[in-house]
């Protein structure tokens, strides 16, 4: 193994928790300047309307427009909403402050003892949401986190930086099932590894299949189960181990569109997270399960659905579609009407999958 970077005095995850506390501080700051100079306090950010999503060329994602709401103490339409958003900035930046983490429905319960009103979490996720856009931050770094996790399997020793922990070490290929993405994994120090590549699966049987046959090692890589379409901390984890480690992205999923689209979200983002810029790959490639793979490979099918076509159809208008393998492949689906898995490879053997099509398709890939 070797080194791939010299320790800094400061750990980048610990500079961006530092990042973070300050913007509370910023936030908390206005608020009180204004209630010290007699105004009524107010809160500025960019609206999350789908009018004000679009898709910008240049970095080839979603982004939020220009247009601009307001959380006015003034307003009385507007009270419920900015002291929701008050509470949630106290208690985001009080789980910083104590080293803690919270689940999104831990905040909403959470609230209820201090008599803060949401009227189901779906609201309290949407002041999230809000939170993320003002500080320009995911929740993961003010320490709030989904309860869906994926994990990760391969040779890369971590160092732990979570309070309690910091310091211990962690090589991701001690255990046969691989290490969950969570808050201590997507905020850990790379340490050191062998690996040339990252290889992210669509579903979890299959990772199981790459770490029975050694795929770590026989493409020096390292595997990562997404879960179907991946959790914001595994799409966070895939972008640090492609920028900090210089590491190539590959996403196989099923032959579907449903898979094409879970790959397209790694790369270029969804529009749901258009309001942030830490969730992408943008130089990873989809290396499968194409349509045109279904035809290849003779794969065993099932029809697609009028949903499916729906959905397909649906992703043809939207312009991270608009060239290259994504619109070709769409046109290919919607032309055979038809559909797989990646565990249909197994009409072949079990691991005809790690023996021939991956082979194959990273030669592709490398080639691109």
């Amino acid at each position: 193994m070797g080194i791939m970077k010299e320790k800094t005095k400061e750990s980048i995850a610990l500079k961006r928790k530092e990042k973070v506390k300050e913007l509370f501080k910023d936030l908390g700051s206005k608020v009180y300047e204004s209630l010290d100079n007699g105004y009524y306090p107010e809160i500025e950010f960019h609206s999350r309307s789908v009018k004000n999503i679009v898709y910008d060329s240049n970095l080839k994602q979603y982004v939020l427009g220009s247009k601009m709401v307001k959380r006015d103490a003034q307003n009385i339409k507007h009270i419920r909403a900015f002291t929701q958003l008050c509470w949630l900035a106290y208690f985001a930046n009080k789980l910083l402050a104590e080293g803690r983490t919270s689940t999104l429905r831990d905040v909403y319960y959470s609230s209820q003892a201090y008599s803060v009103d949401f009227s189901d979490q779906n609201e309290s996720d949407e002041i999230i949401t809000d939170l993320e856009v003002i500080l320009e931050r995911a929740r993961e770094d003010f320490n709030i986190y989904p309860e869906e996790r994926s994990a990760i399997f391969g040779d890369l020793t971590i160092e732990y930086t979570v309070p309690g922990y910091e310091g211990r070490r962690l090589n991701l290929a001690s255990h046969p099932d691989g290490y969950l993405i969570g808050p201590s994994l997507s905020t850990a120090e790379f340490i050191d590894t062998s690996a040339k590549m990252v290889i992210a699966v669509e579903k979890g049987g299959l990772f199981t299949r790459f770490v029975e046959e050694k795929v770590h090692e026989r493409f020096k890589a390292l595997i990562v189960d997404t879960s179907g379409q991946p959790p914001r901390s595994t799409r966070y984890m895939l972008r640090r181990l492609n920028q900090e480690l210089g590491l190539p992205v590959f996403i196989l999923t099923d032959g579907d569109v449903y898979g094409e689209h879970i790959a397209m979200v790694i790369i270029q983002g969804s529009a749901n997270a258009a309001h942030l810029r830490e969730l992408t790959v943008p130089n990873g490639k989809w290396i499968g399960v194409w349509g045109s793979d279904l035809i290849k490979y003779k794969l065993p099918t099932e029809p697609m659905t009028e949903a499916d076509i729906k959905r397909t159809k649906e992703l043809l208008l939207d312009p991270r579609y608009s060239s290259g393998i994504w619109r070709k492949e769409l046109n290919v689906f919607l032309k055979i009407k038809k559909k797989s898995e990646l565990e249909a490879f197994a009409k072949y053997g079990l691991t005809a999958i790690v023996d021939k099509y991956l082979p194959e398709k990273l030669k592709w890939a490398k080639s691109e």
